[in-house]
């Protein structure tokens, strides 16, 4: 029991881990939401997690993190590796009993974390998911984020809610399962859904971000769509297998014509067309199914290099203590 012990000597059950890039003018409205919550909260403890970002977010939190009024770490990762690299080492570095995970933005409601609290300490859930029911966002991001959710849900996993996941919490059952998953270029939303438990869903009111910008462009959202499909879905073999069955039948077809035309003398080159046809769909065919093993033995090979998620370059509590420890 004594990791659950905060700097000052508080009883940790409840901690929120805050992934944080590019989030400088963010963080004196998410210190403010922070210190209602923690009076709200018993056990509160805030786990920031700074991932490389660029501007002054790291120097702004560690000179305000001996002033807070409850129990905090934050974390520095050595570089940027990405928000859900940042939120496993939030979750592995997390004190408490329950969890949550919310964005620095603010778009997603500080109350909506206390709910999933609430609902883990009562048993009512493993897994709690903050569903979008609505959203302030603009009409062109408000479009490609419902056309990308709905394709993520069509080829990579049914369960997954039309507007997404974005933030959510969950008991230590669930996130010792996460932490089990050592996988590198892994889907943390599919990962949620894959470990199962009881899952539980509450609507949420998407706010309007009010300062600063996404970092979640739209390379990165095609990114984790096509890690999610190699991670989670057959798509890709089921693919190929359909392509060479059209191609199959199509060669068929294609041979019953060459082969009336030879009968009846109508090709010049005698052995030009079906040698040609079946040279560039075997050539095309040899190449798609070369690039998509590719990718597996790709995925195969980042999971056999033992590379850690991410790595933590420091580690600063409450009581001034500055730690040095890379973790996996």
């Amino acid at each position: 029991m004594e990791r659950r012990l905060g700097a000052m000597g508080s009883m940790i059950t409840c901690s929120l881990v805050v992934p944080i890039y590019r989030n400088e003018e963010n963080l004196p409205d998410l210190i403010e939401a922070l210190t209602r919550m923690a009076a709200r909260v018993p056990g509160f403890e805030a786990v920031l997690v700074v991932d490389a970002s660029p501007d002054n977010s790291e120097a702004l939190l560690r000179a305000a993190l001996p002033n807070l009024g409850f129990p905090a770490q934050l974390l520095a990762l050595s570089r940027n590796f990405g928000a859900f690299a940042a939120i496993r080492e939030g979750l592995a570095a997390a004190r408490g009993r329950f969890f949550a995970v919310m964005a620095a933005d603010l778009q997603e409601p500080p109350e909506l974390a206390e709910s999933f609290f609430e609902a883990l300490r009562d048993d009512r859930a493993d897994l709690c998911l903050g569903v979008r029911a609505s959203r302030q966002d603009p009409g062109l991001s408000r479009f490609l984020s419902k056309t990308y959710w709905g394709l993520y849900r069509r080829f990579v996993m049914r369960e997954v809610p039309a507007g997404g996941v974005d933030i959510f919490g969950c008991n230590e059952a669930v996130r010792t399962a996460l932490l089990s998953l050592d996988e590198r270029s892994g889907s943390l939303i599919g990962q949620l859904f894959w470990v199962g438990f009881r899952r539980l869903e509450m609507p949420y009111h998407r706010r309007a971000r009010t300062k600063g910008t996404s970092a979640w462009v739209l390379s990165k959202r095609l990114r984790y769509f096509v890690d999610s499909v190699f991670a989670f879905s057959d798509l890709p073999i089921s693919l190929l297998v359909g392509i060479g069955a059209v191609g199959g039948a199509l060669s068929v077809l294609v041979a019953a014509v060459v082969m009336l035309a030879w009968l009846f003398h109508d090709i010049p080159v005698e052995g030009y067309v079906p040698i040609m046809i079946a040279v560039l769909f075997f050539g095309f065919m040899t190449l798609l199914s070369l690039g998509i093993i590719g990718v597996y033995v790709w995925r195969i090979s980042e999971n056999v290099r033992g590379r850690p998620n991410a790595i933590v370059a420091r580690r600063q509590l409450n009581d001034g203590s500055l730690i040095a420890e890379p973790s996996a």
